[in-house]
């Protein structure tokens, strides 16, 4: 499909053609013009690669890779695919190794992604193996560039995209800090596939106010009304946001008002100690949710902290992988304390099973819209921060950096 030939509609980001969750020709070019483009993917926590000579696994959009610390502690990314047939070189998620070696033939590869070793290149008793002239490592795995940055290690294809930080731009930059405030400590994590296509759950990350009515726990124990204080920030480029409230509840009584299911009273838990919370970072916000263009999410609910990445697999197919953490210097109460608030959230989580079932009934109610399209108006038509939550300003930026990315 030529992009140029579809038009996007007039009104501009107020409106989101269905068509851009559904051709599968623009999901081949998002992964070059996006993932394999101008832009940073995150692929771990460092905390993942806790010692030299270890390893894990990631994705620059679909591409598979393998993100290294060496013998001296740098760390390096490349492409998962052995320079000889296409094989995936690391078939586990994680782990230690001084070397790579590709299971299907034995080639061999040092932590920085050189081919190191071809298993019988020079053939046996003078018969068969390479010719003396191949160069089988000049079709080695794509190398990519990798900045850290508080503890997260970003990866990209792209010798011309922006330092890491610039990227960022200062505000998320600083709540990036804030929350990654010690060296992280893995607490553990959960894998799940989404329905949709991985847009859709984006929009959704972005999308400040649908908390408040599509999740039911989160209004009923008061852990985030739009009548408590807080805002939206939004990149000067649209691609990146921050949504924040504060733990107290302000004014309550809008959600009374409209007949809400979720200000229904008589309910309590009989766990009670699942909603405890310290106010660890010492501002009142009880909920951050940041987000940096194109796939990765920055979480603080309560005490419950976690990075997210939105890995496509495919048109309406999408992996979310959620890792949750702690810091090393936490004492055993706050350990116990993040541990019980992780059940708010994963593919099972009480404040987050939701959003996948959302966006996969918007990719199926889509297929016979046709040339439909999404109404995003909330806060008018703007990508500008504001202070109210009620709003889908951070939507809109998404689509202000898309378009950008793939000229459309």
């Amino acid at each position: 499909m030529n992009i140029h030939a579809r038009s996007w509609p007039t009104e501009g980001l107020t409106r989101i053609p269905y068509w851009i969750y559904s051709d599968r020709d623009l999901y081949a070019q998002e992964q070059e013009r996006i993932f394999r483009g101008e832009a940073w993917t995150f692929l771990c926590l460092e905390a993942e690669l806790p010692r030299p000579n270890t390893f894990r696994t990631a994705n620059l959009g679909d591409m598979p890779i393998v993100v290294t610390r060496d013998r001296d502690g740098a760390i390096h990314a490349f492409e998962n695919r052995c320079a000889h047939r296409g094989s995936l070189l690391c078939l586990k998620q994680r782990g230690e190794a001084r070397e790579i070696v590709c299971v299907y033939h034995n080639w061999t590869y040092d932590l920085t992604g050189k081919l190191t070793g071809v298993a019988f290149r020079r053939g046996i008793g003078g018969k068969g193996g390479m010719p003396a002239d191949s160069r089988p490592d000049q079709h080695g795995p794509r190398q990519l560039r990798v900045e850290t940055f508080a503890g997260l290690v970003f990866g990209t294809a792209s010798a011309g995209v922006a330092p890491l930080e610039q990227y960022f731009g200062p505000e998320i930059a600083a709540k990036i800090r804030r929350v990654m405030k010690a060296p992280a400590r893995l607490l553990g994590g959960y894998s799940q596939i989404l329905p949709g296509n991985w847009k859709l759950y984006m929009e959704n990350v972005k999308d400040s106010y649908h908390a408040s009515l599509l999740h039911m726990f989160f209004t009923t124990f008061r852990l985030n009304r739009l009548s408590q204080k807080g805002g939206l920030v939004v990149s000067e480029d649209g691609g990146n946001h921050i949504s924040y409230s504060y733990t107290a509840d302000v004014a309550g009584k809008e959600y009374e008002q409209a007949g809400m299911r979720s200000a229904q009273a008589g309910y309590g838990l009989e766990a009670p100690e699942l909603l405890r919370n310290v106010d660890e970072f010492g501002d009142g916000i009880g909920l951050q949710i940041l987000s940096v263009f194109p796939g990765f999410v920055l979480q603080q609910i309560r005490n419950c902290l976690a990075v997210r990445r939105v890995v496509p697999q495919g048109l309406d197919r999408t992996e979310l992988a959620w890792t949750c953490f702690g810091f090393v210097d936490d004492d055993d109460t706050m350990t116990e304390l993040r541990m019980r608030q992780s059940n708010l959230i994963g593919p099972s989580g009480l404040i987050s099973m939701e959003d996948g079932a959302a966006t996969g009934f918007v990719q199926r109610g889509i297929r016979g819209a046709g040339g439909g399209e999404s109404v995003v108006e909330m806060g008018g038509s703007g990508t500008s921060s504001e202070e109210s939550r009620v709003s889908e300003a951070a939507v809109r930026g998404f689509w202000k950096a898309y378009r950008r990315h793939m000229g459309i």
